[in-house]
């Protein structure tokens, strides 16, 4: 039984240790200035690897001290959690999946379409009852101030592939900080647009205006950019958690499997 419960014990320290990435994960995610800016997506991933590491740490008082309840409770918590756990990961996957991105002829960097993205993101993200908020508080970050920084000149701009879609993003070529291209405006800065020559070919060609405060952020434009921002966060995110959670599993497993042994080694004992 000593045996056994020092293998536990070990385990525990191990599924402890994995908690920090899923956490760390988390925090990435959350602290990012798109998910700043959509409560909705900013804590599960925290929340959970915050929980596990309370149950891991739990796990092995229960197996150092030989408290078979508590080793008990730990099991079963754990498989609730890791449960939990694969079930964010497949839907952020399913969400995630579908790709708004568009070519522009000519242009370093890609541009988004609305329509590209899975309907639970649109839906609850950017939909009328959100979007307010959210543009607000994407107005008050540097995302589009920062261009001005990085571009001097159109040649500068139309070829960078750096911008991101928050910056460069499409319903039909626009984004948050620029007017659609297919509109016809002509360069003067990244952030400060002039003389457009087809206003009718989208509905964002309106949206735009020069006024820093409003440039395109009530653009459907700016919501495919986010929504191509947060795909990507957590795109890159999941990687990490699907480590992380397979060798969660592996260690869940030989912990019950020395959790079973023992407990019947000690019936036989008895």
């Amino acid at each position: 039984m000593a045996l056994a419960n020092n293998l536990t014990a070990i385990l525990n320290l191990l599924a402890l240790l994995c908690s920090i990435p899923i956490t760390v994960s988390g925090i990435w995610l959350a602290s990012k200035p798109d998910n700043e800016c959509v409560n909705l997506l900013r804590w599960p991933v925290v929340v959970l690897g915050v929980l596990i590491l309370v149950v891991s740490a739990c796990g092995f008082i229960g197996a150092y001290h030989h408290k078979e309840t508590l080793l008990a409770v730990y099991l079963c918590c754990m498989a609730i959690l890791i449960g939990l756990l694969l079930v964010v990961l497949i839907f952020a996957f399913v969400v995630t999946r579908p790709d708004g991105s568009y070519q522009v002829p000519g242009r370093g960097y890609k541009e988004y379409r609305l329509e590209g993205f899975s309907n639970w993101l649109r839906e609850n993200v950017v939909d009328s009852k959100n979007w307010g908020n959210i543009r607000a508080c994407l107005a008050d970050t540097n995302v589009c101030p920062k261009l001005s920084q990085q571009f001097i000149t159109a040649d500068q701009f139309f070829s960078s592939s750096s911008i991101t879609p928050l910056q460069a993003c499409s319903l039909s070529l626009s984004g948050c900080c620029k007017p659609p291209t297919a509109c016809g405006y002509n360069f003067v800065n990244p952030t400060l647009w002039l003389n457009p020559i087809n206003m009718a070919v989208d509905a964002d060609c309106y949206l735009w205006s020069n006024d820093q405060s409003q440039l395109c952020y009530n653009c459907n434009a700016c919501k495919a950019g986010l929504l191509e921002n947060l795909r990507l966060d957590w795109r890159k995110a999941n990687l990490i958690l699907i480590i992380t959670v397979v060798v969660l599993i592996w260690v869940y497993v030989i912990a019950c499997s020395a959790f079973r042994n023992a407990q019947t080694k000690d019936l036989f004992r008895k």
